[in-house]
């Protein structure tokens, strides 16, 4: 699987928990590896057959500045659900550093990882079909 990779991308948000942090934005910073097929951009030198990751930089650095979660985990899911809405997104890993979190420690960073049809892998479309097999016997079979 190919990869289209932001580092470093900065921005500045309402995030955190305690009252000070509800009022001033914060820095983050995100390392975002978005999963594709960038073959017929490769054959084709056209920008249909890519992700046009000039256009989800803007969207992400939009939805992040006027965005104000709580939790980090919150913000980095919905920019998660915002990459994996684009049609040749795969699967995404997003990595969040919170510069200031925290005294005496450099920085405070997660990561998460989401495919655009985890339901697949999970339990609601397989479940029934493991399930079925689980349930016959040899001599169904």
């Amino acid at each position: 699987m190919d990869k289209i990779i932001f580092k470093e991308l900065r921005a500045e948000c309402i995030i955190g928990t305690f009252e000070h942090e509800r009022t001033e934005k914060q820095p983050v910073i995100f390392n975002i590896t978005l999963f594709t097929d960038l073959q017929e951009a490769g054959k084709s030198d056209d920008l249909k057959d890519t992700v046009d990751y000039f256009t989800l930089q803007q969207e992400l650095l939009t939805f992040v500045e006027n965005s104000s979660f709580y939790l980090l985990e919150k913000l980095v899911e919905s920019m998660a659900d915002l990459c994996l809405g684009y049609e040749l997104i795969s699967k995404v890993t997003i990595e969040v550093e919170k510069p200031m979190a925290l005294q005496n420690v450099k920085t405070v960073a997660l990561e998460i990882t989401r495919t655009k049809y985890p339901s697949l892998f999970r339990n609601s479309v397989l479940k029934p079909v493991t399930s079925f097999f689980k349930n016959l016997s040899k001599k169904d079979v």
